[in-house]
């Protein structure tokens, strides 16, 4: 076993037994921030999959992230109110439904715009994209019908067969199980040749080229996966506040996405989590200091960048070795 592959187990195992041990003594307020970390984690770990293996860095995953929101929050109001939605479709509050939505709008949303922006690249991928999402926050904060700038309550949290998802330790475990889903799957796309083969044309897509693999369709699938992805935690986010907001596809949200895989280290398989983890400790310790956190948060991105280039597990794990 590496080094990195027990300090992945041993991320898994505390990020478990914090929340278990917080509900334990009548503690609720830690299992939320726990499945805040969870939430984050899964949204940067889609866009690890097109930056950590790909080379994408994307500033418009907020937009996929709020689309997943939007799709919660809406599904939930109308299945809420039985206003039909869509060809007398009247919404739903059952999670898996949700998540589907979320995940296949999210994904053909993300389809679209990586056919156009991926066709560029460097500084003019990166702005593509970020106007990508500047279009969706525009188009949200003026949508009166759900909200416009003001948002979307969800009323009552959706709802998943077996588990009361209003009880904090009930919605972490859910997330959590979404999460070590989507990181199984992550390991089965970087050990596969479609992730050999992205990996390789972030390397030297000539080469790839020459060997009669098309960048391009790797790079767009990956991007639409990701997107999906991305999706699916928006969705979890907004039935974790039970509110969805413009925020939610703001570029601040794509720039703090792409900050908490910088922290945790790019491509590696729990680098997001080490991120998250990180960021909403910062946030949840200095914010009740200071409100100038986030000057804290620079320097220690800053020294990230300068001395810790594989991010925490680069730091402690050393050099990443992929299967």
């Amino acid at each position: 076993m590496t080094r990195e592959n027990l300090i992945n187990i041993i991320l898994a195992v505390l990020l478990l037994a914090a929340p278990l041990a917080a509900n334990a003594f009548g503690q609720p307020f830690y299992v939320t921030l726990a499945t805040r970390i969870v939430i984050l984690a899964l949204a940067a770990t889609g866009l690890n999959l097109a930056l950590g293996l790909g080379g994408l860095v994307s500033f418009g995953h907020a937009a996929f992230f709020g689309i997943g929101g939007y799709a919660a929050g809406i599904l939930a109001t109308h299945g809420f109110s039985g206003d039909p939605l869509l060809f007398g479709f009247s919404g739903t509050n059952q999670m898996l439904v949700i998540w589907l939505v979320a995940m296949v709008v999210a994904g053909l949303v993300g389809l679209l715009i990586g056919a156009i922006s991926l066709r560029t690249s460097g500084v003019y991928f990166i702005m593509i994209t970020l106007a990508f999402a500047q279009m969706v926050y525009y188009f949200a904060i003026s949508w009166p019908a759900y909200g416009g700038e003001d948002g979307l309550s969800i009323l009552v949290r959706n709802q998943f067969p077996g588990v009361n998802t209003m009880r904090p330790l009930g919605f972490f475990l859910i997330c959590y199980a979404v999460l070590m889903a989507v990181l199984g799957l992550f390991v089965l796309i970087r050990g596969s040749r479609f992730g050999s083969a992205l990996q390789a044309a972030r390397q030297n897509e000539v080469r790839v080229a020459t060997v009669g693999i098309a960048p391009f369709r790797i790079r767009l699938t990956a991007f639409a996966i990701s997107a999906a992805i991305t999706g699916l935690a928006g969705a979890l986010f907004a039935d974790l506040n039970r509110f969805v907001s413009p925020s939610m596809l703001s570029w601040h949200m794509s720039g703090e996405l792409i900050v908490l895989i910088i922290l945790g280290g790019a491509g590696r398989l729990f680098g997001p989590l080490a991120g998250a983890t990180l960021f909403v400790i910062i946030e949840y310790v200095l914010g009740g200091l200071t409100e100038r956190w986030q000057f804290f948060l620079g320097l220690i991105l800053l020294g990230t960048v300068l001395f810790a280039r594989g991010g925490l597990l680069g730091l402690f794990a050393g050099k990443a070795k992929h299967g």
